[in-house]
């Protein structure tokens, strides 16, 4: 079993994968690549998190690398121009520190401060050029993200990019006055917010700058591309689950497919994590089923013009990256320190995050 190190070379080393989280599918048949231009994606954001203020100094320097969260955009987006998958790391690693905000405003009981990051970034998304300088950096880190994201492909992207993430920072919200109240979503309303929350149509939007170009509807919409963009979606969320189950349980989560299956179905935890492992390997099956789909629909599109040739190397591109997301999903959840609870002094607080002060203002 073999992985990447969290440091700045890209020499395979062995990984210790879990047996009730190994996955022999992924290990064999999705090899595992990462974008040359790696090292320095890693390098740069680390200097964007320091400069953007969204984690304290020590925190960068003793847990950005070993976090990954560059390791899961440089294994995912191949292809690639460097300025686009610097965007999307950038933007990336701001999720993550967006996550960790709004599970410590939950667990300092923050509402209002939630409230307000919540309509600031509604407000960011449709205008990043005016908060560039907002006093909350999270906010000010959004907007630098998102301005660079909109610069690569048509308006008609960003609006629906910018729409797309309007129903995913909806959803935090919902998730937000769930955990609250300690609130169990039934287990398809739990799927249905999973979807939004894990950002799924964010992460298939950006195939399209990493190709370079937008896809028109007639390909995002046909059922052979969706399904499999879907499933490698569906695929990281529900293993994200799977690994992080024990983190949430510690943290009093109430967002967790097995969480839901326990409380809903009446599950054991041990049943629990079978159902889940069972759906996980699954999606694995699936996909080599959809992706094959997929690349019929891609080679059907060049028509024998240059801009259907360019359609369709792109398509298939895209769809080539879906494929990537799966052993990159696997290999972060082994790799990141976000996943290492037996490791925290505290396993409901996690070391990385800035757990007193943030969101404060």
């Amino acid at each position: 079993m073999h992985a990447f190190p969290p440091g700045t070379t890209a020499t395979p080393i062995a990984i210790a994968v879990p047996p009730s989280l190994r996955l022999p599918a992924i290990e064999e048949s999705f090899p595992r690549r990462l974008h040359p231009y790696w090292p320095r994606l890693q390098e740069r954001t680390r200097a964007w998190l320091l400069e953007m203020r969204l984690m304290p100094a020590d925190k960068v320097a003793e847990y950005a690398d070993g976090l990954c969260y560059t390791d899961l955009m440089a294994g995912y987006y191949l292809g690639a121009p460097e300025e686009v998958l610097q965007a999307i790391a950038d933007y990336s690693a701001w999720f993550f520190v967006w996550d960790d905000r709004h599970d410590r405003d939950i667990v300092h009981g923050r509402p209002v401060a939630w409230r307000l990051l919540r309509d600031r970034l509604h407000t960011a998304l449709d205008a990043p050029a005016d908060h560039l300088h907002h006093e909350d950096t999270l906010v000010a880190g959004f907007a630098d993200s998102v301005r660079r994201l909109y610069a690569f492909l048509p308006g008609s992207w960003n609006a629906r990019f910018a729409r797309h993430f309007h129903a995913v920072i909806d959803a935090y919200d919902r998730e937000f006055h769930n955990r609250l109240h300690g609130t169990v979503p039934g287990v398809e309303e739990y799927l249905a917010l999973r979807r939004l929350t894990f950002a799924h149509w964010i992460w298939t939007d950006l195939l399209e700058p990493s190709a370079g170009r937008r896809f028109p509807q007639r390909v995002r919409k046909h059922p052979a591309y969706r399904r499999a963009a879907l499933l490698s979606q569906e695929f990281a969320a529900w293993y994200n689950d799977l690994c992080s189950l024990p983190k949430e349980i510690a943290g009093d989560e109430v967002h967790n497919l097995g969480i839901s299956l326990i409380t809903h179905e009446g599950l054991t935890l041990e049943e629990a994590i079978a159902e889940v492992r069972r759906r996980v390997e699954e999606c694995v099956t699936e996909f080599l089923a959809a992706e094959q789909d997929a690349l019929r629909f891609a080679a059907a599109l060049d028509d024998g013009t240059p801009s259907g040739r360019e359609l369709s190397d792109a398509v298939r591109a895209a769809v080539g990256n879906m494929r990537n997301w799966f052993s990159s999903v696997y290999w972060f959840h082994h790799e990141s320190g976000r996943y290492m609870v037996d490791s925290w002094d505290d396993r409901a607080t996690p070391p990385y995050v800035n757990n007193e002060a943030a969101g404060e203002k």
